[in-house]
């Protein structure tokens, strides 16, 4: 087959591999998820064929696909990319941030400042894959400074709730920030006055993301426990919300870790169902945002511990096709650092030393990073490389480089 298929064509070939499926196995699958009858099965397999070599399936067939493939419609069929000047409408505030500042000392607040204070904290919010933590947690605590103040002038009921939303979601933007710097108390103080916010505003949304961070937190202190009670305690107050999504991947790896795979499979199914549901969204890079394509990263997670390293494997390769411009530059360094362990672990397990090697110590590179959710993860493949190549020298300087990480962040010290 021709390299220059679409990546959806090459992708569903990939996936069906994985499963160590014929086309004829594909299609009994395919009807197994199919809300109606399909044609016959030499009818199923000519059309799957055409899909596998580029032609795109009708809007019945995409959904089915992707929920035998345990993903969502618009990850394995993207939209077309609405990402061209998205950052610089985003930096666009309409003034200057000297202006801006200039406007939120005076004694009342207008209609445009608002809307400035709403593009700058989504533009903060958008900056969190790319911008340094340091330079990122400087900006975001000044804003959430000048936004709390606003509280002592004369705004009215509405204007109230906005700047409560508005500083709920900058405490969860600095939180966020402080904990990928290894500030654990500081992050759980600043979750905490976001939740607050959250309540006194009645910002369901702001609430869940609150609980979702509690749950992070736990995932990557192995309290696992605690991060199944804080995604159904987010799930309770934002069940219509992206977040409810993200909740159900954060729970879906707790149960990974804790070896329930029937439970593990529950809840990546529940996120997929509510994501398939609700509507694309219009800024991808939003921290705060669910896109399609995050769901597989947390589906990669799970099939990682799972041990199913075909699929973890794939899904791994899709995270990083979807987390990298065409000119190499990353879009989700992060998520592509994670996709690199998993990569790392499955070639260990196969008995290829040298090139878990390479991604482990790919995946430690990078100048934005989060070091629990780093550690958490690479401390999978310490564990695969110590039990199979430990007098390895090569394999005790990975292990070293890893002991360095943890160091530098007291409180998520590699075991």
């Amino acid at each position: 087959m021709s390299d220059d298929r679409p990546s959806w064509a090459v992708r569903i070939a990939a996936e069906r591999a994985a499963r160590d499926w014929s086309q004829r196995d594909a299609v009994r699958s395919l009807r197994a998820h199919a809300p109606t009858e399909l044609p016959s099965d030499e009818s199923m397999i000519r059309q799957w064929k055409r899909w596998e070599s580029g032609s795109l399936p009708n809007e019945f067939y995409r959904p089915v696909i992707a929920a035998m493939f345990g993903t969502v419609t618009a990850a394995l069929f993207p939209a077309p990319s609405r990402r061209n000047g998205d950052t610089e409408i985003l930096a666009a505030t309409g003034m200057e941030t000297l202006e801006i500042v200039s406007r939120l000392n005076r004694s009342d607040v207008d209609a445009a400042t608002l809307d400035a204070l709403r593009i700058t904290t989504d533009r903060l919010c958008s900056e969190y894959p790319f911008m340094p933590s340091e330079q990122l947690l400087i900006e975001g605590r000044q804003w959430l400074r000048r936004v709390v103040d606003l509280h002592s002038k004369s705004l009215t009921l509405a204007q109230h709730r906005e700047v409560l939303a508005l500083s709920g979601w900058l405490a969860l933007l600095v939180g966020c920030v402080e904990y990928d710097s290894g500030q654990r108390h500081a992050a759980e103080s600043t979750r905490r006055a976001a939740l607050s916010v959250a309540t006194e505003a009645d910002h369901p949304e702001v609430a869940g993301w609150a609980h979702e961070m509690r749950a992070w937190f736990a995932l990557t202190t192995g309290d696992y426990r605690g991060v199944i009670a804080a995604a159904q305690a987010g799930a309770e107050v934002a069940p219509n919300h992206g977040v409810a999504v993200q909740l159900a991947g954060q729970e879906a790896k707790a149960w990974a870790r804790l070896g329930d795979r029937r439970q593990m499979e529950v809840a990546l199914d529940r996120g997929r169902r509510l994501l398939e549901g609700m509507p694309h969204p219009e800024n991808l890079d939003n921290h705060f945002v669910v896109d399609p394509a995050k769901y597989d990263f947390y589906a990669m997670d799970c099939y990682r511990l799972a041990g199913e390293d075909k699929l973890a494997r794939n899904l791994a390769n899709e995270v990083l096709r979807a987390g990298t411009d065409f000119d190499g530059t990353e879009r989700s360094p992060m998520r592509n650092a994670e996709a690199r362990v998993t990569l790392g672990v499955a070639a260990a397990r196969e008995g290829d030393l040298d090139q878990a090697l390479i991604m482990g110590e790919r995946a430690l590179q990078g100048d934005r990073r989060s070091v629990p959710s780093l550690i958490m993860t690479s401390r999978e493949l310490s564990a695969e490389i110590r039990r199979r190549y430990s007098d390895e020298p090569a394999a005790q300087e990975y292990l070293g480089h890893l002991r360095a990480l943890g160091e530098s962040s007291p409180g998520f010290l590699p075991r």
